[in-house]
């Protein structure tokens, strides 16, 4: 049952009526208004992002048991909502191995990051005929991972771990569980994030061609279109896929804190590895505001010609 919340609605401030409203039910919408998303005649995956940064940049503080988001956001409720709600959505969610280590207990549910709201994310994911959780996807070239972790043991969600050749013998040493599945690719400390999209949507098809039962790419209107593939980094990971162009949006909670930086703290901004400016900016294309309290929440699309969508 859905926990009883005192959770104020969003205040839509700009809303740009591109791509096709979703049908939200009664709570949600009053909640968080409409949530556009591309038509379902889409033939190719739909690649985005979705981070909370302090208002100095920060997305991490880089302390032990401080990690998380939730010290950005101020744990945030309507932060975790959103959250939730583009959780609710994806046909895939895929986050990097750092991510995993500063929360290994997490499984990227919607239920996970906002029980109070899992009814209103059932009912949603009811109306899109969405019937499967959202495929569990974690990085890791080296194949360092705990394989005990609930993300790969408790048999909640679908899992894929995208690693190496040499990553994956590595992995193959430990008791995996049956519902694990790796896919190994060429590389050595980094894999091409074009390899990794392309691993993603071919194990998502293949989820989607195997029968009713496994049709969570296979939504009403949907059977035609490419996945909703949601990116919740870390930072390095976010940075690969924004350098070769396959990150279609970007949505970003800024929250109302200075963080700060010293030079040796480590704490990472939204993109690390990359620059892209002054030789090559990257500009994006504001479509969405709302305020929650003191909270920005925004959406931004992100267009470039060295695309490379399938």
């Amino acid at each position: 049952m859905t926990r009883a919340i005192s959770l104020p609605p969003l205040q839509t401030l700009l809303e740009l009526r591109r791509g096709q409203a979703l049908p939200m039910p009664p709570r949600l919408a009053r909640l968080y208004g409409h949530l556009r998303m591309p038509h379902a005649r889409r033939a190719k995956a739909h690649v985005f992002s979705n981070f909370v940064s302090s208002i100095d940049g920060v997305v991490s503080l880089n302390v032990r048991g401080h990690e998380g988001g939730g010290d950005i956001s101020g744990f945030s409720i309507q932060d975790r909502m959103v959250m939730g709600l583009l959780r609710a959505i994806a046909d895939v969610v895929i986050v990097g191995a750092g991510t995993l280590a500063a929360d290994p207990q997490h499984v990227w549910t919607p239920e996970a990051i906002c029980p109070e709201l899992a009814d209103e994310y059932r009912r949603l994911q009811t109306a899109i005929d969405k019937r499967q959780p959202a495929l569990n996807v974690v990085v890791s070239a080296g194949g360092g991972l705990d394989l005990r972790l609930p993300v790969f043991a408790a048999g909640r969600v679908p899992i894929l771990v995208v690693t190496t050749r040499g990553g994956a013998r590595r992995l193959r040493r430990q008791a995996a569980p049956a519902s694990l599945e790796i896919a190994a690719l060429p590389g050595g400390r980094r894999i091409a994030p074009d390899a990794i999209l392309d691993a993603v949507v071919r194990h998502a098809s293949g989820r989607s061609a195997s029968g009713p039962s496994a049709s969570g790419l296979r939504a009403s209107g949907r059977s035609a279109s490419g996945p909703r593939i949601l990116v919740e980094g870390g930072p390095q990971l976010l940075g690969c896929f924004y350098e070769e162009r396959l990150l279609d949006e970007q949505f970003l909670t800024l929250a109302p804190q200075l963080a700060g930086r010293k030079a040796e703290d480590g704490r990472p901004g939204l993109v690390m590895g990359t620059t892209f400016a002054p030789r090559d900016p990257l500009w994006g294309n504001l479509l969405d505001a709302r305020r929650g309290r003191d909270h920005l929440f925004l959406r931004y699309s992100f267009t470039g010609p060295a695309r490379s969508r399938r």
